[in-house]
Formats: structure tokens, C-alpha cells, sequence
């Protein structure tokens, strides 16, 4: 293990509701109370967000937010910005997951701003990369990811590199039950290490903490984490169980 501190971060996506979220928090919090070597986050919906800060209060769990606008405010229905998570606690906030990508459009040039956006208000961003089924077996993979790296991360210093985290997240394993290999992950991870350095510089390269996210679970979470350059885990349905996560979070 590097000298980079794991990160578990458990993404809810659109499930549970307020008296569910504290429930589990409740539970959770007991769950991993001898897992001190590990960083863990949790990202429920906008809803459950400041019950879920309020219900760790004392405690070491970061709370992010799935997504976030890069304007302060604004006419922009629906939309939530990085002053309205800062009053609430929020520490993190995930930028890009693929469903954002599909479903809402997002670009790799509205992600630059965001992420500057939330580096500028103090909010950790979670930047998501990942390719395709078709562009993986069409041998583009790592044009894909350096596009991506290159494209979410405009405007972004070296120095700011390391109070972010990027976690690698292959579409064709995200809720697919098909995870990327250890090997495949480390692959793929080792060249988004390599495609910062050439980005920034090698030494921010080797000090942000770099995720892999797709289909995670009590089983593969031990394979994965022995990888040299894997730093954890963004874990989506395996998550939204306060056991199960808590033995993912509790993997070593």
C-alpha cells in the first residue's frame, strides 16, 4: 500500500429518503468505528444531505454531494451551487459520473468549470473518468481517458491536484455486475497516473489518490485495493446496504 490514505466513497445515486438515510447512518457509524486507516465519504441525494452531515457530526465520514452547478446562483432550476453545500457542511461533491455524462449532457468543458468552482469554494471535487464498452474494445480507451484528464482538469494548478481525487469508472461496469479486473483497473489507473504527470508533473501525479469505481462489492474490494496504484473505491448499488459497505470500507 502507497502512502496514500484508501478512500471509500459510497454513491447512493437516486435512492433513499431522509428517515432511511438517518437509519443508516446510525447503523453505519457503529459499523466502522475500528476502521481508522481508511477515509471514508458518503454521497447521498441533495435531500438527504445535511440529515446525513448532521447524523455524523463527531464523526470522521465526509458527506459529498453527486453533483453541483459552477455558478454561485443564479436562474438555473433544479440546480444546486457550491455556497448552498458549504452552509450545509458538505466536503466533497462527485463531478462527471457517467450517468451525468448520458443522461444530463454534461461536457468535459462544464466539468472545468465546476471543478474550479468547487477547488474555489473549499469542496473536494470527485472527477469521474471512464470509458465505453464499445470504445474499450475499439482499443480506444486511453484516448478517451486522456481527453477526459485534459478536458476536466483545464484550469487546474499542480498544486491544487492533490485536494482532489479521480476515480476511474469503466461505463460497461458501472451497475453492469461486470467489474474491471484488478489487472484492467490497475491498467487503466496506471496510465491516468501517467496522463497527469505529463499533464501537471510527476510529483502531483504520485500524490493524488486515484479511485475505481464499477460494480464493487465485499468480494472484489481486497483484489482490487492490493493493486499498486488503486487508492479506492467510489461503490454505487453495494453501498446502499450499512453492512455491506462497512465490510467494503473494511476491506484490509
Amino acid at each position: 500500500m502507497s502512502e496514500r490514505t484508501p478512500v471509500i466513497a459510497g454513491n447512493w445515486k437516486m435512492f433513499k429518503t431522509n428517515t432511511e438515510a438517518a437509519a443508516y447512518v446510525a447503523e453505519f457509524l457503529e459499523l466502522v468505528v475500528d476502521a481508522g486507516s481508511v477515509e471514508i465519504v458518503l454521497c447521498p441525494p441533495f435531500t438527504c444531505l445535511e440529515a446525513v452531515r448532521r447524523g455524523l457530526d463527531g464523526s470522521r465520514v465526509r458527506v459529498a454531494a453527486q453533483n453541483m452547478h459552477f455558478k454561485a446562483e443564479g436562474a438555473y432550476t433544479g440546480e444546486v451551487s457550491a455556497p448552498m453545500l458549504n452552509e450545509i457542511g458538505v466536503a466533497d461533491v462527485i463531478l462527471g459520473h457517467s450517468e451525468r455524462r448520458e443522461f444530463f449532457c454534461e461536457n468535459d468543458a462544464d466539468l472545468a468549470r465546476k471543478v474550479g468552482a468547487a477547488l474555489n469554494s473549499g469542496i473536494r471535487p470527485i472527477l469521474c473518468v471512464g470509458e465505453s464498452d464499445q470504445e474499450r474494445e475499439a482499443g480506444g480507451t486511453n484516448v478517451k481517458l486522456r481527453g477526459q484528464l485534459e478536458g476536466g482538469l483545464a484550469g487546474v494548478s499542480a498544486g491544487q491536484l492533490s485536494d482532489m481525487l479521480i476515480a476511474y469508472e469503466p461505463i460497461w461496469a458501472i451497475g453492469t455486475g461486470k467489474t474491471a479486473t484488478p489487472e484492467i483497473a490497475e491498467e487503466a489507473i496506471s496510465f491516468i497516473r501517467g496522463s497527469l504527470a505529463d499533464q501537471f508533473d510527476k510529483v502531483a501525479a504520485a500524490r493524488v489518490r486515484i479511485l475505481y469505481g464499477g460494480s464493487v462489492n465485499p468480494g472484489n474490494i481486497g483484489a482490487l485495493m492490493a493493486a499498486e496504484n488503486i487508492d479506492g473505491a467510489l461503490v454505487g448499488g453495494a453501498s446502499l446496504d450499512a453492512a455491506g459497505f462497512a465490510s467494503i470500507v473494511k476491506f484490509g
